[in-house]
């Protein structure tokens, strides 16, 4: 036989020209050291929001049960004490975390200074004036007052403006210590620490000035600071788009194809998405634990929603197809790797049966792989939008296995776990005659080998 009769069609795919291009520029955008600063940065502060998490459940759900009236306000301090050193400095947590990331990933000497300069900087940007709301006995009044810090600023409304400062003030940083005129050297006999800190004394300089005369600039001329600027232009039509049902689907499409061609889906999804969704929770998460209600949740899409409707069991929601496996297949290597895969796909691990089954150029599998976490998140929306389930309160981590994460994240709403448990059924009727025509494919490939 020929070369190209002997190549199986996953093979062809994985040698064609236009998805070995496309792989090597999605590599490229997934190396590019400002966006894996950003995804490592949020991987580093992910458990303070799920500690958040924990608190708006003990306050709201655990607490309620057991305690009523003052001894209940008295016992949710606790609740609002985590709050406020996770969710409303969400904001001042990033910046320096960006800092320490973007520096370590150029090779910068000096992570440490750059995390500094980051908060710092974001701190030179903060508005010099807040409004603050009183209560007073005709109502509520709100005064202007100098000197404080407002949360709508640091914590969750603030993280975007933390991200933008924390990559530029940390760039900026890193280029005017590279110059040698601008290092201060103190000779060999001073203590290493206070020789680093007096070398990036004068970069440090020119940098906080720089920050300084845009606030002033902004502040002076159009009575603005960049938080809020960053929070109006760019925050929110980012994640107006991002987050909205359309812009999500496309965004885990393209994410999951990724995943089939041997790209990591947060390669997209991690960059595009995380940062936003992540927004979108601890916007929940604030509301649910200030009102201790879900009448005024505002967002639909956040990171819990994330691992209650699309990814379930992890990437392409593969949990539905080792069930598949299970029940109707016959052919013994498939039901080996899904035995195999089943106890990590209940934790959300699926890089088993992604490269083992697999998945990865494999065309009949990459179909389902790609399309089911649509439908999952468009059931999942739906229902949410139409009161179906109650909206994501409670960041979960993402190896909390399914029917648990829905209940938790929804503060113990019975009715998520059900309407995750249609989608996974529904994805063992869509994965089903994909996995039959994968293994007859393969059936015929190795009977054409043996020939």
């Amino acid at each position: 036989m020929s070369e190209d009769k002997n190549q199986s069609s996953s093979e062809k795919l994985e040698n064609s020209g236009f998805i070995a291009k496309f792989t090597e520029i999605s590599v490229k955008v997934g190396n590019w050291v400002y966006l894996r600063s950003l995804r490592d940065a949020f991987a580093v502060i992910l458990p303070v929001f799920i500690i958040a998490g924990l608190g708006v459940l003990l306050n709201n759900t655990v607490f309620t049960w057991i305690f009523h009236g003052e001894t209940l306000a008295k016992v949710q301090v606790f609740g609002n004490a985590i709050n406020n050193g996770t969710l409303q400095v969400a904001g001042l947590l990033v910046a320096p975390m960006i800092g320490y990331a973007l520096a370590k990933n150029k090779g910068f000497a000096n992570p440490i200074a750059a995390s500094a300069m980051s908060l710092a900087c974001l701190m030179i940007m903060m508005p010099q004036t807040v409004s603050l709301g009183t209560v007073a006995s005709a109502g509520a009044k709100m005064s202007t007052v100098t000197g404080g810090l407002s949360y709508l600023n640091t914590g969750t409304q603030g993280m975007f403006g933390g991200i933008i400062v924390g990559l530029l003030a940390t760039g900026i940083f890193i280029k005017l210590s590279s110059y040698k005129s601008l290092q201060i050297h103190l000779g060999d006999n001073v203590p290493p620490a206070v020789s680093s800190s007096f070398s990036v004394l004068l970069p440090a300089l020119i940098l906080m000035s720089l920050f300084a005369l845009i606030a002033a600039l902004l502040a002076g001329f159009f009575n603005a600071d960049l938080i809020n600027l960053i929070k109006t232009w760019v925050q929110e039509p980012l994640r107006g788009f991002n987050t909205n049902i359309v812009g999500f689907c496309v965004i885990y499409t393209v994410a999951n194809f990724l995943f089939t061609l041997g790209i990591h889906q947060t390669v997209i999804s991690g960059t595009l998405m995380d940062p936003l969704v992540l927004i979108n929770m601890n916007a929940n998460m604030t509301a649910y634990a200030s009102s201790h209600s879900f009448a005024h949740i505002p967002n639909i899409i956040t990171t819990s929603f994330v691992s209650s409707y699309t990814l379930i069991g992890g990437s392409g929601s593969t949990i539905s197809l080792i069930i598949a496996i299970l029940i109707f297949s016959k052919v013994k290597s498939s039901r080996q790797v899904a035995n195999l895969s089943l106890a990590p796909g209940l934790f959300n691990i699926n890089e088993p049966m992604i490269f083992g089954y697999p998945i990865v150029f494999n065309l009949p599998m990459m179909i389902p792989f790609v399309l089911f976490p649509t439908i999952g998140s468009i059931i999942g929306y739906y229902a949410t939008l139409i009161g179906l389930v109650r909206r994501t309160v409670v960041l979960v981590p993402w190896t909390t296995p399914p029917l648990i994460g829905p209940y938790l994240a929804t503060a113990g709403d019975w009715r998520a776990p059900i309407v995750q448990l249609v989608i996974i059924a529904l994805g063992v009727v869509l994965y089903l005659p994909f996995m039959k025509i994968s293994e007859r494919v393969a059936k015929v490939q190795a009977e054409e080998q043996n020939a």
